[in-house]
């Protein structure tokens, strides 16, 4: 093979257990006529490269979906009490800053990346008038994706799947 030429990625069990995790809490999502967007962006967020520890990177998910849900509720409705541009963008860093703080504080660095995406949703998409709603709303949507794909990490581990393929070659 030259170097120009590519090869097909393979896909591995990883990127499976994605896809279905993803998929899954899609079809609960239009089942129950919800938008499962949320739900599908915490599954991706839930699912770890190294899943001996399932528990633990899905406890970090759901602690940073809470600090960024809660977070972004309380600077957003401080946010919406000024027009000043500057003023509403200060809470944005201090937002991140806390939520960078308080999850290394808790023993969760792992919380971040999450939280974040929680806050910045809460923060720059929520109604004016639906702060609470809207903000556990997306928490409870990006806990199930992660709930979701912690039981495909635990259902689908590598030790599990081995021994499934072990035992239909024989």
């Amino acid at each position: 093979m030259t170097k120009n030429e590519k090869c097909v990625p393979k896909l591995g069990l990883r990127s499976i257990k994605t896809a279905i995790s993803t998929t899954l809490c899609a079809i609960i999502y239009i089942l129950i006529n919800r938008n499962p967007t949320f739900a599908c962006i915490g599954a991706v967020f839930g699912m770890e490269t190294n899943n001996e520890h399932p528990f633990k990177s899905g406890s970090n998910r759901l602690i940073g979906t809470i600090l960024g849900g809660f977070l972004g509720m309380g600077l957003f409705y401080l946010q919406n009490q000024s027009q000043n541009k500057l003023i509403q963008i200060l809470y944005l860093l201090v937002g991140i800053i806390l939520l960078i703080f308080i999850s290394q504080y808790l023993g969760y660095p792992g919380a971040i990346q999450g939280g974040a995406v929680v806050f910045y949703i809460v923060m720059l998409n929520t109604p004016a008038d639906q702060t609470v709603t809207y903000a556990i709303n997306r928490m409870i949507d990006t806990a199930v994706g992660v709930c979701i794909s912690i039981l495909i990490n635990v259902v689908m581990s590598r030790k599990n799947m081995s021994c499934v393929f072990k035992n239909i070659k024989e």
